[in-house]
């Protein structure tokens, strides 16, 4: 998921043009982009659409529910957790006794909407309280599948410039590993100056250069910028298949370590090679 566009639950107009986009995947959103007299609106239009609409071409849908210390967080899970649905975006978690009841009431939204794939959860890092203890919330249940960065939500309270690149930096590290820690991904903050392209292209860069998977993009032209970076480029590709062949030929030979293209090889270069091959595999970059 290269790109993920956020689409408002309050613009229905918009579903079907965001799901016949060049995003990876959709995110349809009750939180921050709807005011609070609206929710239930949302709410709604957003249930119709995952009741009418089995065809989401190819995308990851996710929905972004309310904040669980809310009172919508409920009523959103209950309309929203259906089949087609594939993520759960839960905003501002507290703490791994947040995430495991946030489970707990999608797993009984499961039940009583007839979903019978189980859906996973992308926490959203936003916080101070989230970014120090992001591992441990990563860990706490087997539906988290990545930790998503929120920098807007965690640097504006704060009094930190939303493009100090130290600070940037910092918490993109600190989550990339947290999320390394749980064996799950790590994405991207959204960026909201619509109008500075190279400024989104410099960010979705640095994240990529962090081993993010992608980045959120809040309108559509910053879609293709997140897809061109977070692609695999063709010399990536090009080395990763030459670790993979030289990798056959050493284990056939009982070496550990050896030389591609004049670098040391050795198991986490390895499997940082499977890692593009599979992602240049999805994209239909390269041949199974």
């Amino acid at each position: 998921m290269r790109s993920k566009l956020f689409v408002p639950g309050t613009r229905p107009e918009l579903f079907t043009k965001a799901l016949a986009s060049d995003a990876d995947g959709i995110c349809l959103d009750l939180e921050d982009a709807v005011s609070e007299s609206r929710k239930e609106e949302a709410r709604r239009a957003v249930k119709q659409l995952l009741q009418g609409n089995t065809t989401h071409h190819g995308k990851t849908v996710i929905v972004r529910v309310n904040a669980m210390d809310t009172l919508h967080f409920a009523q959103d899970v209950k309309a929203v957790v259906r089949p087609g649905v594939h993520l759960i975006n839960l905003p501002k978690p507290e703490s791994a006794e947040h995430v495991r009841s946030a489970v707990a009431a999608i797993e009984r939204a499961e039940k009583a909407n007839g979903v019978d794939k189980p859906l996973g959860l992308l926490l959203n890092i936003e916080t101070p309280v989230a970014l120090r203890t992001a591992a441990a919330l990563a860990s706490a249940d087997a539906r988290v599948v990545g930790l998503q960065l929120g920098l807007g939500d965690l640097f504006e309270p704060l009094g930190i410039a939303r493009r100090e690149s130290a600070a940037i930096q910092q918490a993109m590290f600190a989550t990339r590993v947290a999320a390394g820690e749980a064996g799950i991904y790590a994405y991207d903050s959204a960026f909201a100056d619509i109008r500075d392209a190279e400024g989104f292209r410099a960010e979705a860069m640095l994240s990529r250069r962090m081993g993010f998977l992608g980045k959120t993009c809040i309108h559509p032209s910053q879609v293709a910028i997140a897809n061109e970076v977070f692609r695999p480029t063709d010399d990536e590709i090009a080395h990763a298949v030459k670790v993979i062949e030289a990798t056959r030929d050493a284990d056939a030979r009982g070496v550990g370590a050896y030389v591609v293209d004049g670098k040391m090889i050795d198991i986490p270069f390895v499997r940082r090679a499977h890692a593009i091959v599979a992602s240049a595999r999805s994209l239909g970059l390269l041949a199974a």
